[in-house]
C-alpha cells in the first residue's frame, strides 16, 4: 500500500443496501486467547504460555491456562454462534495442542478436539475457517532460536500437512499465518508479544522466515487438500496516512508503509521485497544472505484469497517538532520499536474521533480506504475481512443484559465502509466480527474485552451483548439497518 495522501473523510454507504449474493457472515477467535486446557490431551507449552507466566509481561498477571474454556465448552459455544446466524467460525489451531514439540508426529488427542469442533460446526450449519498460526509457537521451536530460524518456517510446512491430512475432508477454507507482522515485530522487535525478545535484526529475519513459512505451508496445503480447498494468509495491513502533506511526513508513512505492509504484501503477492525497505534496513540485516535461492518463488505461491485485518488507521509524521508518539503506537507502551529502520517515527490519534478502551481512533473511512487501495492494487485477488471489532469497558446492567452501543455504532460505521467498498469496485467475499467472545487480549490480559458475547470468566457463563444481537440481525437481513440502533 502506498501512503502518499493526506488524511481524508469519506461519505457513508446507503444504510439499506444488500451486501453481495454469498457474502460470508462470521466471527473469528484464536486458539491460546480462548481454549484453555493449557495442559490437557498432551499439549505442551507455547511461547504464549512461557511469556503470560513470566511476572511482569501480561496485566495482572493473566494467562491463558483456562482463558475461555472453548476447549471443554466448544459444543455450547457452537450452538450459540448458530443462535446468532453465523455462517462461519474463523478459529485458530494450536500447534502445542497438535504436534507439541514442533516436530515430529501429530499427537492424535488433539487432532481430536480440531475434528469433533469441525463436525459439531458442519453439523450446525456454519463454515469452518481454519488458520495454522495465530502465535502460539511451541516453546521449543523457540528455545531452538524461534522465527528467526530458517528451521522454523521447514517445520511449519510439516505441521500445515499434518493439519490438512487430518482436516482437509471438512474444511475448505485455509488460512497460513495471522498478522505475520505482530508475531515478527511485537514479539521480536518491541518485546510486547511473545517470546518478547527486543532484537530489531532478529524481528527482520523472523518477518522474512513467516514469508517463507507462509509459501511453504501454501504448498503443503496445495499437496493434501482437494483441490477445491482455497488458501489465504491473514495480514493487518496498516491503513498508513502521513499527518499533513509535507515532505517528511510522506517520507515517515512511506517508512512505515514499507516494514508494516510492503515487507508482506511484496514477496506474497508480487514475488519480491520493495527496494527502499531493504534500503531503510539494510544496516540491520544482509538481505543477500538472508534470502535463499528460490525463497521468494516459493513466497509468492498463488493464494485464493486476502485476508484483511482493521482496527483503526495508522497516522504518522516526522517527530522533528516533538508531537506524537514516537514509542506507543497503539501495540502497547515499549521502549522498544516495532518499527526497524523507522525507529523515530511519530505516531498519532486521528483529531477528533473517538478512541475505544485501547486507546484506538475510530475511523470507519479507514477500512474503506484499505481495501479499496488493495483492490487497485492487486485487481484479481478476492478479498475477506477477517477481523474488526473494538474493545469498550462492557459491563452487565442489573438484570444481567449488556448494551454494548459503542461497539454497535463501531460495526455500522465499519460495515458501511465495507459495503461501500464493494460499491465501488472491491471484491470482499465476507466479513468476520472480532471477537466471538471477550478472551485473553495478549498483554492486556482478561482487562480488554473485545467480544459480542459477555464472558464471566469466574462462571464462564456466556451472555450475547446488545452488539450479538444487532449482528444477527445484520446476517438476517443481509444488509444493515437503516440505524445503529443499540437496543436491536
Amino acid at each position: 500500500m502506498t501512503a502518499v495522501r493526506p488524511d481524508t473523510l469519506s461519505r457513508q454507504a446507503p444504510a439499506a443496501a444488500p451486501f453481495p449474493t454469498g457474502f460470508l457472515w462470521g466471527a473469528a477467535t484464536a486458539a491460546y486467547q480462548v481454549e484453555g486446557a493449557a495442559a490437557e490431551g498432551g499439549r505442551t507449552p507455547s511461547i504464549w504460555d512461557t511469556f503470560s507466566h513470566t511476572p511482569g509481561r501480561v496485566l495482572g498477571g493473566d494467562t491463558g491456562d483456562v482463558a475461555a474454556d472453548h476447549f471443554h465448552r466448544y459444543r455450547d459455544d457452537v450452538a450459540l454462534m448458530k443462535r446468532l446466524g453465523l455462517q462461519a467460525y474463523r478459529f485458530s489451531v494450536s500447534w502445542s495442542r497438535v504436534q507439541p514439540t514442533g516436530r515430529g508426529p501429530a499427537v492424535e488427542r488433539g487432532l481430536d478436539f480440531y475434528r469433533s469442533l469441525v463436525d459439531e460446526l458442519l453439523a450446525a450449519g456454519i463454515k469452518p475457517v481454519a488458520t495454522l498460526y495465530h502465535w502460539d509457537l511451541p516453546q521449543e521451536l523457540e528455545d531452538a532460536g524461534g522465527w528467526p530460524e530458517r528451521a522454523t518456517a521447514e517445520r511449519f510446512a510439516d505441521y500445515a500437512a499434518i493439519v490438512a491430512r487430518a482436516l482437509g475432508d471438512r474444511v475448505s477454507l485455509w488460512t497460513t499465518l495471522n498478522e505475520p507482522w505482530c508475531s515478527a515485530f511485537l514479539g521480536y522487535g518491541s518485546g510486547v508479544h511473545a517470546p518478547g525478545r527486543t532484537e530489531p535484526a532478529a524481528a527482520l529475519r523472523a518477518a522474512h522466515h513467516l514469508n517463507l513459512a507462509h509459501g511453504r505451508a501454501t504448498e503443503a496445503l496445495r499437496a493434501n487438500l482437494p483441490a477445491a480447498a482455497q488458501t489465504s494468509v491473514t495480514l493487518n495491513l496498516h491503513q498508513v496516512r502521513p499527518l499533513t502533506a509535507s515532505t517528511e511526513d510522506a517520507d515517515a508513512a512511506r517508512r512505515i508503509d514499507a516494514v508494516g505492509n510492503r515487507i508482506f504484501t511484496g514477496p506474497m503477492l508480487t514475488g519480491a521485497y520493495p527496494q527502499d525497505l531493504l534500503a531503510d534496513t539494510e544496516h540491520l540485516v544482509n538481505w543477500r544472505e538472508l534470502i535463499h535461492e528460490g525463497d521468494l518463488a516459493a513466497i509468492a505461491a498463488p493464494i485464493d484469497v486476502l485476508g484483511v485485518n482493521y482496527y483503526t488507521p495508522t497516522i504518522v509524521s516526522a517527530p522533528a517538532d516533538g508531537g506524537g508518539d514516537t514509542r506507543n503506537d497503539g501495540h502497547g507502551s515499549s521502549e522498544h520499536s516495532p518499527w526497524p529502520g523507522s525507529e523515530h517515527v511519530a505516531f498519532h490519534l486521528a483529531e477528533g474521533r473517538p478512541v475505544t478502551a485501547m486507546n484506538w481512533s475510530v475511523k470507519p473511512e479507514g477500512l474503506y480506504d484499505l481495501l479499496t487501495d488493495v483492490a487497485r492494487e492487486h485487481p484479481d485477488l478476492p478479498l475477506m475481512v477477517t477481523e474488526n471489532g473494538a474493545a469498550f469497558d462492557d459491563a452487565p446492567d442489573a438484570d444481567g443484559r449488556v448494551h454494548d452501543p459503542e461497539r454497535v455504532a463501531y460495526l455500522h460505521g465499519h460495515l458501511a465502509a465495507v459495503r461501500r467498498a464493494v460499491e465501488d469496485g472491491a471484491d470482499v467475499r465476507g466479513y468476520f466480527l472480532w471477537s466471538l467472545m471477550d478472551n485473553f487480549e495478549w498483554g492486556y490480559g482478561y482487562a480488554k474485552r473485545f467480544g459480542a458475547v459477555y464472558v464471566d470468566y469466574a462462571t464462564q457463563r456466556r451472555t450475547p451483548k446488545s452488539s450479538a444481537h444487532w449482528y444477527a440481525d445484520v446476517i438476517t437481513r443481509h444488509a444493515l439497518p437503516p440505524a445503529a440502533d443499540p437496543n436491536v
